[in-house]
């Protein structure tokens, strides 16, 4: 007996359909199926330690939550072809192929100068040769080149679909409640206009809901200060052992991420180098805390402290300010480590980090929210609306960060 769909039970949608065909083959590829063994949001279990789901639980989400703004969307005369709707579902169900272990740790340390989105576009042109370019139109929307500009909207927009998806799952699992946005209700307000997502005026709360709790998410789960913390613990390790490992250190690693500790990979070589590629695919949380594991044994002592830091969550200090912090601070720092962990001042900057970090709850320039009236206008959101001053929603909050090894205890 064949069924014209899969069932897939998710723990915040419910039931999701996943139709045979192109969709359920690209559910079943490998390079989503590696989605599955990277947190969706790598180090927050620090914190909230419900925060396990994986990227290929978002990526499942997101589909659900396109296929109901395109029926949506069509439901108000909105003509979408069929081969429309199942290529602009097909571009956000591979939207986030392209993160690696701990999304931007990578990005930061073992691949320099290339963003995940730029190689999940290398992913799916791989997948569309495979596949005999049945993704060319889902590529062409995912690169914004295709006539109906709606469509690349609701795959990568300040309403996309990623994003309804991720402050609802995100919410979900960190428990933080102040997250949970009306994802059905914004879905079921949307129209187009011009070529242009527009929200109808009734769901203007909505998005007021959706702008705060986007806010809020952000510094309270995704820029939490002991997860920032967590992670630059990380990014400071992973370059520790690159570093041995270009001094030719042998160290234990997978083939995979040997290749990228071994190897100084810059956008050039990534997007030339075909090993490159095939390697990053190869690659996942797993990869890493497998090696974080052995590390600590290593007899370099800033590898192994760094490392046993990451495994039994010894995370480094933190500090939040609103300025930077004083060189002398820094130098104090470095040097009391240095002193308490018999290491050189050299060696004892894996042990500080100092970035910072700029979010803001809305920018009008990226790609304003319309809201659409009984009388055919539209207003921009922070015009639109009474509750919030464009000048607050759209101001830029930089904050510092001094993360440094804990020296009592």
């Amino acid at each position: 007996m064949s069924y014209a769909s899969k069932i897939i039970n998710d723990p915040v949608f419910g039931f999701i359909k996943i139709p045979r065909g192109l969709l359920y083959d690209l559910v079943c590829h490998p390079v989503v199926q590696r989605l599955t063994r990277i947190r969706q949001l790598g180090l927050s279990s620090v914190v909230y330690p419900g925060a396990q789901h994986t990227r290929f639980q978002h990526s499942i989400g997101a589909f659900h939550l396109m296929s109901e703004a395109i029926r949506e969307l069509t439901a108000k005369g909105n003509f979408i072809f069929d081969s429309e709707a199942e290529a602009v579902e097909a571009a956000i169900l591979l939207h986030d192929v392209g993160h690696g272990p701990f999304s931007h740790v990578l990005e930061d340390t073992l691949v320099r100068g290339i963003s995940h989105e730029e190689i999940s576009l290398m992913l799916m042109e791989r997948i569309n040769r495979e596949m005999n370019g049945q993704l060319t139109l889902a590529i062409r929307i995912f690169r914004d080149e295709y006539p109906k500009r709606f469509l690349h909207q609701l795959v990568s927009g300040q309403l996309d679909m990623d994003r309804l998806d991720y402050l609802r799952r995100d919410s979900f699992y960190t428990g933080v409640s102040e997250g949970n946005i009306g994802s059905a209700r914004i879905i079921k307000m949307l129209d187009v206009r011009d070529d242009r997502l527009v929200v109808e005026s009734k769901g203007i709360y909505s998005i007021e809901n959706f702008l705060t709790a986007r806010r809020l998410m952000y510094w309270q789960v995704y820029l939490h200060k002991t997860s920032v913390a967590c992670e630059r613990l990380l990014v400071n390790t992973l370059l520790r052992a690159k570093e041995l490992s270009l001094r030719g250190e042998e160290l234990f690693a997978s083939p995979a991420l040997r290749f990228f500790l071994c190897n100084d990979v810059d956008a050039t070589r990534f997007r030339t180098d075909p090993e490159c590629l095939e390697n990053f695919l190869a690659l996942d949380d797993n990869d890493v805390w497998t090696a974080l594991k052995v590390w600590m044994h290593h007899p370099d002592k800033v590898l192994s402290t760094l490392s046993r830091g990451m495994v039994d969550r010894r995370l480094f200090k933190v500090e939040v300010s609103t300025t930077p912090f004083p060189e002398e601070r820094r130098q104090d720092i470095l040097l009391r480590t240095a002193h308490t962990l018999d290491i050189t001042p050299e060696e004892a900057r894996y042990f500080l980090s100092t970035p910072d970090i700029e979010s803001n709850m809305y920018n009008p320039a990226d790609d304003s929210i319309e809201i659409l009236y009984g009388d055919g206008t539209t207003r921009g959101i922070a015009e639109a609306s009474d509750m919030f001053d464009i000048a607050l929603l759209s101001r830029k909050v930089r904050k510092y960060f001094l993360c440094y090894w804990r020296l009592e205890g």
